[in-house]
């Protein structure tokens, strides 16, 4: 489980396509001064599992259902990535509650600068905007952040000068696609209505067998 609040600004080492699947190897000295083999480190909000480490850098493994779902697949040599390690439990929640298993793309769509801060629109894909609200949480790129518009097919966040300087949101342009992750809990809870009129339909159609 992460927070969304990334703790540094990494950059990919290496690429080795192996067909179905790609090895990344990424640098990320604040990451892996702790990190052993089988922890986990969310990679521009993907949550991947360290293979190895070795001066400053891991190595992950990315299956095809990770390729297919996130932006990893368009990431080269040089690329710079955000990283964020695991919540410690006990520690403050400083996001929001983030899984790390994203939801799939969108897309910057334009970028407007404030005196102090940016707004940043984002094209929403049909079938995650009813996860979406105002003043919502939701993760771009493994950064958490409070959604400022939730329309039908985009959305729009407001990034103040941290997230700018210490994200890859600071260099992304137009055109450019985004790993998104809502949250968790609005799914939870369509599944549990949808769930529970399922339960009063069978409850009814006992009822009506019984008479």
């Amino acid at each position: 489980m992460f927070t969304g609040i990334v703790e540094e600004l990494g950059e990919v080492v290496a690429v080795e396509n192996l067909g179905d699947s790609s090895r990344f190897r990424l640098r990320g000295p604040v990451v892996t001064e702790d990190a052993k083999h089988g922890d986990s480190i969310a990679v521009n909000g993907v949550c991947l599992t360290v293979v190895d480490t070795a001066d400053g850098e891991f190595t992950a493994d990315v299956m095809a259902e990770t390729l297919n779902r996130s932006s990893l697949g368009a990431l080269a040599a040089g690329s710079r990535v955000n990283l964020e390690r695991p919540m410690a439990l006990g520690g403050r929640l400083g996001g929001h509650l983030v899984q790390g298993h994203v939801d799939g793309t969108g897309t910057i769509v334009e970028r407007t600068p404030g005196e102090h801060w940016e707004i940043v629109k984002i094209a929403l894909p049909a079938a995650l905007s009813r996860y979406v609200v105002e003043k919502g949480s939701i993760t771009v790129d493994g950064v958490s952040l409070t959604v400022v518009d939730a329309e039908d097919d985009y959305l729009t966040i407001s990034l103040i000068p941290t997230t700018l300087d210490l994200t890859t949101l600071g260099i992304k342009k137009a055109g450019e696609p985004v790993n998104l992750e809502v949250d968790v809990l609005a799914k939870y809870v369509e599944r549990l209505l949808g769930r529970g009129s399922a339960d009063l339909q069978d409850l009814e159609e006992i009822k009506e067998m019984e008479r």
